[in-house]
């Protein structure tokens, strides 16, 4: 019978007490008399219809979940969002302009091209996006992997051509060469969507978690490095070649290094003095962000100042500075992406889109829990998918939410996604009116608003002291991520970083932290032996645990380092024992008297111990009769019962932190206690959940010598258990 009392002391501060009286369960019991599973009579054809049965609610259910406007767009409260979304929209909207002209450098396409992006996914993302917060549009990290592959897929060099019929010189045809890019990076972002978009359907939205928060931070912390490096030609007014590629940067780096003595005095005056403005600015807009009703927008003033005194002193004509150049007015016509490209840039294209999921899930995710409501995973990404696939229709490239924006969105008071919304529109209207304004706005001007953009980025680098002191392995992951992301490219360095983060898993797999437990007085609680003072071992009994699942990776870890702990290593013990025997044998036969050496061990049911019989006793039972009696085919011999091997006669096993177990360590287990069995100690397994041990039903474990009954709910169980029956199980009949 079993009770559980709880006593709840009435004076203050004192404990529950929890007193529980039941017989000690082992895994047979429970099955045969305790649980029994329920039973599901329903078939499989059932199941099947049950899945794909419409109703009006799962309709509705349905449409909800994949336009999740209608959510929260009926109950609008319009008094209470409507002007602050209206004031956030304008904030964003008037950052979201000249970060859209700066990215399109990055994606190595005419600026014009970052306004369109900036508007049509923008716009889309309101009826499908489930975070409240977050503006979408360009992201650095995006742009500059798409600039990557379009220079890849169409280098410079391909593009010159012959300036007289003779072919004595060579000119660069820059319309060509931005044409074909442009192509690219649209046939990219159309597969991006179809990624992203079958990736949701699929509900793979846990996709996110194989880019852990150090690989990501590392990651984007060399994309920073890529950015500013691309950027330098652009500060400097230099013209150098883009690379893309392993050593890019490297490459990048020298080609500006060879041609700083061609800089452009006014490109470099204006950039700097650019650049210190937006970062006092991005300084004041922290410290006084509880004052400022909305953030000063610093990018927008550098736009507007740079774009007048470019054009009040003709810096493009007289001082032969880069501008942005023609800007088309309004919107171009849809057009279907090059199909032809897409099976080169696949690769690419699923790199692209599992890292703008994973930084805009996690971008969602924060401002989610700070608001209180949740966003869900597989629809953003079908959310990114239908943004990237349907507007790259409309000569787009890829986007993501932006950590800059977002921040401005959500401080200016931003509630809904209203706020994108009209954000949107702002850049419509640049578009559609006044695009031209913008025609002679310096590049160098853009540089300075990414170079600064990405101060946060920078400011990564202080996670290194910081996982230094937390965690070694998360140190490593963010300084692999970093360091293959600088040097191989944003794609391989991704795949490599991935790579190595899966391999730290591995590693932790394959070598757990094990230890010896101990009981801790009167609590029924283990703990162990080597860190806490109070926690004792029983005689006789080791407990060993390990913090790991049992698979072919770490099995024979496993078991060398069960030996290890325990100090009771099988093979060991055989050696022992037949060098005693052999001993005995020449110890008997200088003594003329004929020996049989006997193996004793206790039988449970009958109650029989381990015992050494004296040789007086032997063969004064001889001669009496009495041995002839007990064993009558040893009436000729004397018998010699061998003490126990070993002060231990029981392990277990603790795998209360075990999750799975596969067959090669399903098989390691059952030869360890086959192999502990033949030299008289019992193994016990304690703490293992359901589905390990339906693991193990699976895998046929039980068969044989071994069977449910040695497999315990709690170590107390098994300890329990081993204390009442301390005797040994049967010796392999080799032995005896």
């Amino acid at each position: 019978m079993e009770s559980e009392e709880v006593l709840v002391h009435e004076d203050v501060g004192s404990q529950l007490m929890l007193r529980v009286e039941r017989p000690v369960y082992d895994e047979g019991f429970l099955r045969n008399q305790l649980l029994h599973r329920k039973e599901d009579s329903s078939t499989f054809r059932q199941r099947l219809a049950d899945k794909f049965r419409c109703s009006s609610a799962r309709a509705k259910a349905v449409a909800l979940s994949f336009l999740p406007i209608l959510t929260w767009l009926p109950s609008y409260p319009v008094k209470q969002y409507l002007f602050s979304d209206v004031i956030s929209g304008l904030s964003t909207g008037v950052v979201q302009l000249p970060q859209g002209l700066a990215y399109a450098l990055l994606a190595a396409v005419p600026p014009v091209y970052g306004l369109y992006s900036s508007f049509y996914p923008v716009l889309l993302y309101t009826f499908f996006g489930t975070s409240r917060h977050v503006s979408m549009g360009t992201f650095a990290v995006i742009s500059l992997m798409i600039g990557g592959v379009a220079v890849r897929e169409a280098p410079e060099d391909k593009f010159y051509v012959p300036t007289n019929a003779s072919n004595s010189s060579l000119v660069l045809n820059e319309e060509d060469l931005k044409a074909r890019r442009v192509q690219v990076a649209v046939a990219l972002t159309t597969m991006v969507g179809i990624i992203q978009f079958v990736f949701g359907l699929l509900r793979f939205g846990f996709v996110a978690i194989y880019l852990t928060e150090p690989l990501v931070r590392g990651f984007t912390t060399a994309a920073a490095m890529h950015v500013v490096i691309s950027q330098l030609k652009y500060i400097l007014g230099v013209k150098t070649q883009r690379f893309s590629g392993p050593l890019s940067a490297i490459y990048s780096v020298k080609a500006v290094l060879s041609k700083i003595t061609l800089t452009n005095v006014p490109s470099l005056l204006l950039g700097l003095v650019n650049t210190v403005f937006l970062y006092g600015i991005k300084v004041l807009n922290e410290r006084f962000k509880k004052k400022l009703p909305v953030p000063i927008p610093g990018e927008i003033i550098v736009v507007i100042v740079s774009t007048g005194v470019s054009y009040g002193l003709s810096l493009s004509e007289k001082h032969g500075v880069d501008v942005v150049g023609a800007i088309p007015t309004g919107l171009r016509a849809p057009a279907v992406p090059d199909f032809s490209l897409i099976p080169r840039l696949i690769p690419d294209a699923f790199a692209v889109a599992i890292v703008g999921f994973s930084m805009s899930i996690s971008l969602a995710k924060i401002f989610a829990l700070k608001h209180g409501y949740s966003v869900d995973g597989n629809q953003e990404l079908i959310a990114l998918g239908i943004c990237n696939f349907m507007s790259s229709f409309f000569h787009t490239f890829a986007i993501t939410s932006s950590m800059s924006r977002s921040l401005v969105q959500e401080s200016t008071g931003g509630k809904t996604q209203i706020a994108g919304l009209l954000s949107s529109l702002v850049v419509l209207l640049v578009v559609l009116a006044i695009g031209f304004v913008f025609q002679p706005l310096p590049q160098t001007a853009l540089a300075a608003i990414i170079i600064v953009n990405l101060v946060g980025m920078f400011k990564q680098f202080r996670d290194i002291p910081s996982l230094w002191r937390t965690s070694k392995i998360e140190l490593a992951i963010w300084l692999v991520s970093f360091t293959a992301s600088v040097l191989l490219g944003l794609d391989y360095g991704l795949l490599a970083a991935i790579a190595f983060a899966i391999i730290t898993v591995i590693y932790r797999t394959q070598s757990p932290k094990s230890s010896i437990l101990g009981h801790v007085t009167n609590t029924g609680l283990y703990y162990d032996v080597d860190k806490y003072e109070e926690a004792s071992e029983y005689e006789g009994i080791k407990i060993f645990h390990s913090n790991s699942s049992i698979y072919f990776a770490n099995s024979d870890l496993y078991v060398n380092k069960l030996r290890e702990k325990t100090g009771v290593d099988p093979e060991e013990l055989q050696v022992t024992r037949k060098a005693k025997r052999k001993q005995k044998e020449r110890e008997n036969k200088e003594q003329n008297s004929p020996l049989k050496i006997c193996a004793k061990h206790k039988d449970e049911k009958e109650n029989v111990t381990d015992e050494v019989v004296p040789q007086s006793l032997t063969l004064q039972q001889l001669r009496n009769g009495e041995l002839e009696e007990k064993r009558s085919e040893s009436t000729s011999e004397e018998a010699v019962f061998l003490e126990p091997l070993s002060s231990v006669h029981s392990i277990i096993l603790d795998w209360t932190a075990a999750s799975f177990i596969d067959s090669v360590g399903a098989k390691a287990i059952k030869q360890v206690i086959k192999e502990y069995a033949s030299v008289g100690v019992r193994v016990v397994i304690a703490g293992c959940n359901r589905s390990v041990l339906d693991e193990l039903d699976t895998l046929q474990f039980f068969t044989g010598e071994i069977s449910t009954d040695m497999v315990f709910p709690t170590v107390h169980d098994a300890v329990l258990h081993c204390r009442h029956s301390s005797s040994r199980p049967p010796a392999a009949s080799s032995e005896a």
